[in-house]
């Protein structure tokens, strides 16, 4: 930058002789990086405006009681960063473009926060979706992702198929038919990064923007977000004890081209869709071509008895997309989900997959499909399921003797707060405390059946530990009433 840049009158009236700069000699940043930064953040700050006169490097030297050439440094950086400019015999003065910098704003708290808690750290008491931490398979899962690594590292340097791995998308047909009763062809599996990967892809390969889609009411608040920002517009359809009440959403909808449902375990009541309203909802797509995106996300973990099939393994129309994941089964870390399309829809997705889709690494799927085919998957699937309904009983049992209402809700426990207690203050206090129940009103949107309550993961609450976490879950409710 050129000194007559600054009009010579403008540096006399704005000369700054004296800079009040507290240096810390006990070690930590340098003397150099101690003046520099207090020099710019003054400049940021507005202290020091445009064309200001800063000393001369003996005068702040003298004044500092350190080595001119340690001043010297201080300012060549802030030349270098284009904050000062110096002007000869007419000195050094800060930069025009560089006086008062603009703040970077704050960031806004990211959509939905209290469903990832502590993020990425975990998991805590009561946190929804996370498998148990204490009863994770660390030696075996070591060893199948050793044998992931081998195997990956083996393969052709190539391109991959952007369906995913070919080994695991027919171990996953296998254990749906097996597990979910959905007979499927591998060429219908589409490998995916997590269950926000699979519903990316079917909204992208759908193509229904402006379109109206039913949803859950309360139901998942990320999948609800996902499916307006693909440009479709939601409309809330009530869940009862028998799940979707499909009915009511012909009713207020009969031409939506979308229905997103939790058949299997809704999130977050826990009910299961009844078989009469399966048909009746396969019948509506089939009757107005509309589609279905059936979220499995517990899969054949759902606590209660034997889990019901797959609502996709009633399809004779071809209008459900079936979606799953291994983040509740295996360990969210994973980001390994996969979706099952209708065949005549295969085409489309792959032509979407090609474009846009990042399947998980090799490694990750090759580890997968050993996990799923030596039948350690299972095995886990079975233990795990067991030891979370005791959990759960467990803490249903010390709420019940604490004299609370609650209601187990498949992986968790819904706790309903009294009149007057400030939901999110609650779970304010309790992520602080280190607990991490989920509040339940952001699930709702329509304002007259919005409740408020506490979703509670039963996943890491040892039977041992529920009574002394609920009488400090408790406790922290009671402080926050009116």
């Amino acid at each position: 930058m050129k000194a007559q840049e600054f009009a010579p009158a403008v540096y006399h009236r704005r000369m700054v002789p004296h800079l009040d700069i507290a240096l810390d000699r006990r070690g930590g940043p340098s003397l150099v990086d101690q003046i520099s930064g207090a020099i710019r953040v003054a400049i940021d700050d507005g202290v020091l405006a445009a064309g200001a006169r800063l000393p001369s490097w003996r005068d702040l030297a003298t004044q500092l009681g350190v080595a001119r050439g340690t001043v010297r440094q201080a300012y060549e950086r802030l030349v270098d960063a284009q904050m000062i400019v110096t002007a000869g015999a007419a000195g050094t003065h800060v930069a025009a473009r560089a006086a008062q910098s603009p703040k970077p704003p704050a960031l806004p708290a990211p959509a939905y926060d209290h469903f990832r808690p502590d993020y990425p750290f975990g998991p805590t008491p009561f946190q929804m979706g996370v498998p148990a931490q204490d009863a994770f398979p660390v030696q075996v899962w070591a060893r199948v992702m050793a044998q992931g690594a081998r195997t990956a590292a083996e393969m052709p340097v190539s391109y991959r198929d952007p369906r995913g791995e070919p080994a695991l998308r027919a171990q996953i047909a296998a254990h749906l038919a097996i597990s979910r009763g959905l007979a499927c062809d591998p060429a219908q599996v589409f490998v995916t990064n997590g269950f926000s990967g699979a519903l990316d892809l079917v909204l992208r390969s759908l193509d229904l923007h402006g379109a109206t889609a039913w949803t859950e009411e309360p139901g998942f608040p990320i999948a609800r977000e996902a499916v307006r920002l693909a440009g479709l517009v939601p409309a809330p359809v009530r869940v009862d004890a028998q799940g979707l009440d499909v009915a009511a959403g012909i009713a207020t909808a009969p031409h939506a081209a979308l229905a997103m449902v939790t058949p299997g375990q809704q999130a977050p009541l826990g009910v299961t869709l009844s078989l009469a309203r399966r048909h009746a909802l396969l019948d509506w797509a089939a009757r107005t071509g509309a589609w279905i995106i059936e979220d499995d996300y517990l899969g054949e973990l759902q606590p209660d008895g034997r889990a019901a099939p797959a609502l996709a393994s009633l399809d004779r129309a071809g209008r459900v997309c079936h979606v799953g994941t291994f983040s509740k089964t295996i360990t969210p870390s994973l980001r390994t989900g996969f979706v099952v399309v209708p065949p005549d829809l295969v085409p489309r997705v792959l032509e979407v997959a090609n474009a846009f889709l990042t399947a998980p690494a090799l490694s990750l799927q090759h580890a997968v499909a050993v996990f799923i085919e030596d039948g350690r998957y299972l095995r886990h699937l079975r233990r795990m399921k067991r030891l979370y309904l005791e959990r759960r009983r467990g803490l249903v049992d010390a709420l019940a003797q604490l004299s609370t209402t609650h209601a187990p809700a498949g992986l968790g426990v819904l706790l309903r707060l009294p009149d007057g207690v400030d939901e999110g203050r609650v779970v304010k206090q309790a992520r602080a405390a280190g607990l991490a129940p989920v509040p339940l009103s952001p699930w709702y949107v329509t304002p007259e059946l919005r409740q408020s309550g506490l979703l509670l993961g039963v996943t890491n609450v040892p039977e041992a530990d529920a009574m002394a976490l609920c009488r400090r879950l408790l406790a922290i409710v009671a402080a926050c009433g009116p």
